[in-house]
């Protein structure tokens, strides 16, 4: 793995532990992780970048493995997350950056784009739906409605951190190998994002992401047109999100890529080799 630089940033009221490396002259890149995972799940698409030339920053967003972790569900709304990666882009002396995003990682980055365009240079998101398309998904019932159950059961205070922390987070654990392709994660592999989930806090942190849609999140999404050039990459075995989402969100780009592969929610992870070439070609 690339030659790390670990440092701590102070954003947005903040601090965020972050993963740099590549030339400093280079063009800024930002990786935004997703539930549940940290800067190690972009483990795969740091060399090609570097090798491209692009200054890679890879935070752990706020609430996730060493970052802070600010009390409260109302501290992990929309609009922070969105205000966290402009200070890092702000902190790296750039007037704007290449986002590329999954999962919870993409709806930031999503966000970032619609409300704030002139910090996005490019934009590439992995099995997320635009923001505006997420908050109306009842129009894709009653598919999605049944893929995104769990939501509602992350709204539980405390059960969920329970039974996501027991017996070494056994569970968690099977949520991703049981929603990926066999082999993606390793016992290896799991093991480092069990330390990061072991962090004091980091469970109620982690889900917070989902209770601040009841503290203001919904209410700060734009449903407003992406200027930016976009990459949109769905896996077609997708087990949380319906394929219609891709679709109804790729008509919110103005310039936009979508391309469906063979895979499922962790595209990064199972088709590393097939999606650094299509972030590169992007790029």
């Amino acid at each position: 793995m690339s030659n790390f630089e670990f440092t701590f940033i102070q954003t947005n009221g903040v601090i965020l532990h972050t993963a740099v490396v590549g030339p400093k002259s280079g063009r800024l890149v930002i990786l935004l992780h997703g539930f549940p995972e940290f800067w190690y799940g972009w483990r795969h698409q740091v060399e090609p970048l570097v090798e491209a030339g692009y200054r890679v920053v890879i935070p752990d967003q706020r609430g996730y493995n060493l970052s802070q972790k600010p009390r409260g569900a109302a501290n992990y709304q929309l609009d922070l997350l969105r205000d966290d990666v402009i200070g890092l882009i702000r902190y790296f002396e750039r007037d704007k950056a290449v986002l590329i995003g999954h999962d919870w990682g993409g709806i930031v980055a999503w966000h970032l784009a619609s409300s704030q365009p002139q910090y996005v240079e490019k934009l590439v998101v992995m099995s997320c739906p635009h923001p505006a398309v997420m908050k109306n998904w009842a129009n894709y019932l009653p598919l999605q409605w049944i893929k995104s159950l769990y939501m509602l059961f992350f709204q539980i205070p405390i059960l969920p951190e329970r039974l996501f922390g027991a017996n070494d987070f056994t569970l968690v654990k099977k949520l991703l190998v049981l929603t990926s392709k066999t082999g993606a994660f390793t016992k290896e592999e799991l093991n480092h994002y069990q330390t990061s989930w072991e962090q004091p806090g980091g469970l109620c942190s982690m889900l917070n992401w989902y209770r601040a849609m009841r503290k203001g999140t919904l209410g700060q999404v734009v449903h407003s047109n992406i200027e930016a050039p976009v990459l949109i990459i769905w896996g077609n075995r997708d087990s949380f999100l319906s394929l219609d989402l891709a679709e109804e969100s790729s008509k919110l780009c103005r310039n936009v890529q979508l391309i469906m592969i063979d895979a499922t929610h962790w595209v990064h992870i199972e088709r590393p080799q097939l999606i650094n070439q299509l972030i590169t070609d992007f790029l």
